[in-house]
């Protein structure tokens, strides 16, 4: 059987794309490799989630079922703890994805694919954290499901690296569940969360949060982590002699960021935007190597909110319609979307010029009173806040992009 869409992926955006495609008719299937559909939200019982979607303030569960309820009603087909080995035999009008299941191995075809395979969580190798390789060390997703899918402690002490919303989130976590957290530790001088989740997670139950400092070295005792040794850094994020202090602890939490699952995008030849670390794509949301493939939530780009995901999954769909029906999207003059004066990242980084788009991005550093500039289309819109842990979106209409140049540069200025 070809199915319209093979979408790689479980979560906020796989789960979207596919109730779109199924309210119009259309027939997907979902490869997920967890034993049920849902992803990270499952794990989130938290409140905050559907706030922009649904408009209403739900928890994570709440939300991903939302979604899950209606896959059921629509009888969407999906294949359960299920590995994707490759994307092989790849056209134009047929993308073949091989996946182990229980089932065994077996090759299932679809006219489109989305890959909407999530993040990853960074560890400590890839930071660098020297130490003992010792019981206690987790990263923040880890702890997260320990605790709220299995019922399992941690520890009781707890240090948090890194002050990114997850590790906030799990601060709050620890102390509801009666544990005691010593602080959230951020390299840099701001916190990396965003600003809701450092006065409801850290301030309100009064956790120290210390920026600009670092973990400089583990101990450990038996085993298991005992000690961090923290230490202030300087502008270049060298340790400061003579700053260091050591906390006892019997758990650390790494909290130290997020990477789109790409892998297979990388197999395939897709190429990867160094500022995203997501596929490079175009305001369909489709690669700009592969066509027909299409890339949604936190695989694309790391998102603030699971309703972006979803959003993002929604807009796959909604591409993967026109492909289906036009057995390939229109051609066109490509414009290019170029980060500028302190923008880290745009997302699409392409644009047609045929269709309304958002575009997201993110600033380089803290700005108060700020404005996003583009140039090219005589565009200035005033922030309040501008900071590298607020995802922004911006709406640009089609006539505007059409009249633009082969460039489109993002700047954020103060004003």
């Amino acid at each position: 059987m070809i199915y319209d869409s093979v979408i790689i992926g479980g979560g906020p955006a796989g789960l979207a794309a596919a109730v779109k495609l199924a309210e119009k008719g259309y027939e997907p299937v979902i490869i997920e490799s967890r034993d049920r559909l849902g992803g990270i939200p499952l794990q989130c019982i938290h409140p905050g989630f559907g706030l922009h979607l649904f408009r209403e303030d739900l928890t994570g569960p709440e939300y991903i079922y939302r979604f899950i309820d209606r896959i059921e009603e629509l009888g969407v087909k999906y294949v359960l703890e299920a590995y994707v080995e490759d994307i092989v035999n790849y056209s134009m009008i047929s993308k073949k994805v091989r996946i182990t299941s229980p089932k065994g191995v077996e090759v299932v075809e679809g006219k489109t694919l989305i890959y909407a395979a999530g993040a990853r969580e960074r560890t400590r190798y890839e930071i660098g954290l020297p130490g003992p390789n010792a019981a206690g060390i987790y990263t923040a997703g880890e702890a997260q499901t320990m605790m709220d899918m299995y019922g399992v402690m941690p520890g009781k002490r707890v240090l948090i690296l890194g002050s990114g919303d997850v590790g906030l989130i799990m601060a709050r976590r620890f102390v509801l569940e009666d544990a005691e957290v010593v602080g959230v530790v951020e390299i840099l001088n701001y916190p990396s969360g965003l600003v809701r989740n450092i006065v409801q997670c850290l301030q309100d139950y009064g956790i120290p949060l210390y920026l600009q400092h670092t973990v400089k070295e583990i101990r450990a005792r038996n085993g298991r982590v005992s000690e961090a040794v923290i230490t202030r850094v300087d502008e270049n994020f060298k340790p400061i002699p003579g700053s260091e202090f050591t906390v006892e602890i019997d758990a650390l939490i790494l909290a130290v960021g997020l990477r789109p699952r790409v892998k297979l995008l990388k197999k395939l030849g897709v190429r990867i935007d160094p500022r995203s670390h997501g596929p490079v794509v175009n305001d369909w949301l489709e690669t700009m190597d592969a066509p027909g493939l299409f890339v949604a939530g936190n695989a694309l780009m790391i998102n603030d909110y699971a309703d972006y995901a979803s959003m993002q999954g929604y807009w796959a769909a909604e591409s993967a319609i026109e492909y289906i029906e036009n057995k390939g999207l229109p051609s066109t003059r490509w414009r290019r979307v170029v980060p500028g004066e302190n923008t880290r990242l745009v997302v699409p980084q392409y644009l047609s010029g045929l269709r309304d788009a958002w575009l997201y991005l993110r600033v380089s550093t803290p700005l108060e009173n700020a404005r996003l500039v583009i140039p090219g289309l005589g565009r200035e819109i005033p922030l309040i806040h501008a900071l590298p842990s607020l995802q922004l979106r911006l709406m640009l209409r089609r006539e505007e992009i059409q009249n633009a140049g082969e460039e489109l540069v993002v700047e954020a200025l103060e004003r």
